[in-house]
């Protein structure tokens, strides 16, 4: 059974692409079969593991032309494949709207893979529409990504009290399951300070590890390839290895 997380914060710039593709590609050189679901209609996800535009994308599956399987394509790092995405998704939520009865629809559609993935995660937009709410049902539990800055946690009780509202009206095996910080400047105290705040707030859920502001991950993207692909040697790439150490730990735990 494939372990299905939502990386979600409605904040902007806060690393949560970031790290669905490259702890994903950590995971996949870990031996781990990951999906990774682009339903952000920015679609930086998908530029950023495929160079060749995709054919059909995540708003052929949700509308219902095309079965998921068919749509989802491999990736350069061997065990890590992605449900593309486009921005033909900016106008889906109006779709969706207009035609009501979508909260289930990609729940409904993952649920064919479970048996095919270790770890299936969902790239979700940055807001609380009706993509968001979709992937938050679709579901076992949310990675939230803070940003290491003043005001940190700044919309944050809005964001647990959607995941309260899907948990307790759709999906009641729905629940936080961690928090990650990002974008750390080790060479000031923000940091710590940010982490301790979050750590208050949060308590076991925050990762140990945290990932810092590096150069070579704001570039692999441009070059359609994780960290990993780029420079293997990277500061990024140590950090987000170690994250994949310690999110298998995390989850087998769990799952005991």
């Amino acid at each position: 059974m494939a372990k299905i997380l939502s990386f979600f914060n409605q904040k902007g710039g806060v690393g949560k692409t970031t790290t669905v593709l490259n702890l994903g590609a950590a995971l996949a050189l870990k031996g781990k079969k990951v999906l990774v679901v682009d339903a952000d209609p920015q679609g930086n996800l998908t530029s950023g593991l495929l160079s060749d535009e995709p054919e059909f994308t995540f708003y052929e599956v949700i509308i219902g032309e095309k079965d998921i399987k068919d749509v989802i394509v491999e990736t350069n790092t061997k065990n890590l494949s992605i449900l593309p995405g486009s921005n033909d998704s900016y106008g889906l939520e109006i779709e969706l709207a207009v035609k009501g009865d979508w909260f289930f629809i990609l729940r409904n559609k993952i649920q064919e893979l479970n048996s095919d993935y270790d770890f299936i995660f969902i790239d979700c937009p940055p807001s609380l529409g009706i993509l968001s709410l979709m992937s938050l049902n679709a579901s076992d539990g949310v990675i939230l990504p803070i940003q290491t800055e003043y005001y940190a946690l700044e919309g944050v009780k809005q964001l647990m009290s959607t995941i309260s509202l899907v948990r307790e009206n759709y999906n009641s095996g729905l629940k936080l399951e961690g928090v990650l910080l990002t974008m750390c400047d080790f060479r000031n105290n923000l940091a710590v300070e940010v982490r301790r705040e979050v750590e208050e707030a949060f308590g076991e859920h925050v990762f140990k590890t945290m990932i810092p502001r590096n150069v070579k991950l704001a570039e692999a993207p441009s070059f359609s390839k994780s960290i990993f692909e780029y420079d293997k040697s990277a500061i990024g790439a140590t950090m987000y290895k170690k994250l994949a150490k310690e999110f298998i730990e995390r989850f087998n735990h769990d799952e005991k």
